[in-house]
């Protein structure tokens, strides 16, 4: 998420199911209208601080997330109080009753969540972060993941992935270097939205490019 940072005009970000706790890297995304968060470890609706100052941001989802608690009418209240101009909370439209109820029954977020002690290397919530990742089915998190994927797929027009081709891959090749390149070519795909036409094919030039290269040194480890 920490490239949330140098993307301020990004305005749609998909990172659901990634065992992200930490909301501050978006506070500059200006842009940003619909963020999805289904499924990570955020623990403390204070984290919201960090999207207070977003006036574009029109669509959140945080459903499945620590920080939602056991009262949902709760939860939802602190979220509108603090994000009034949301038209879409979880996949549910937001009514006017609704925010005019949220001043009542919500809770006013002032200050950013205090971050807990790093010990070793790792916090806590990084810790509980990792153990709740392996929670999960993988049937789930296959099943989430091609969703997400998909959703940004069908955004830049193009062709869905057939989710016997990738659930191919095992849980133990969903490595931290698998991650690491997902979360890239999410970033790259997300990116080619705000290029024109010159633009795009520059990248086409230097996608053939590459795959000449790698084709290359196919044929000659072959």
């Amino acid at each position: 998420i920490s490239i949330c940072r140098d993307l301020p005009n990004i305005e749609v970000i998909t990172f659901s199911v990634n065992g992200i706790s930490d909301l501050e890297p978006l506070h500059q995304c200006q842009h940003l209208s619909e963020l999805y968060l289904r499924r990570n470890n955020i623990t403390s609706l204070d984290e919201l601080f960090y999207l207070k100052t977003l006036p574009r941001l029109r669509v959140l989802w945080l459903a499945e997330n620590p920080c939602c608690g056991p009262d949902p009418h709760r939860y939802r209240m602190t979220v509108l109080r603090n994000l009034p101009s949301l038209q879409k909370l979880d996949n549910q439209a937001v009514t006017e009753e609704e925010l005019s109820q949220a001043l009542v029954d919500g809770v006013e977020i002032t200050a950013p969540p205090a971050r807990r002690s790093v010990e070793n290397g790792w916090s806590e919530s990084t810790a509980s972060s990792a153990a709740g990742s392996t929670a999960e089915p993988d049937s789930d998190l296959l099943s989430c993941s091609l969703e997400e994927t998909n959703k940004t797929q069908e955004e830049l027009d193009m062709k869905p992935i057939p989710r016997d081709k990738y659930s191919s891959f095992t849980l133990q090749e969903m490595d931290c270097s698998c991650k690491k390149r997902n979360n890239v070519l999410d970033a790259i795909l997300l990116l080619m939205k705000e290029l024109d036409a010159e633009g795009l094919e520059i990248i086409q030039q230097t996608v053939a490019r590459r795959l000449q290269a790698f084709q290359k040194k196919e044929l000659q480890e072959e």
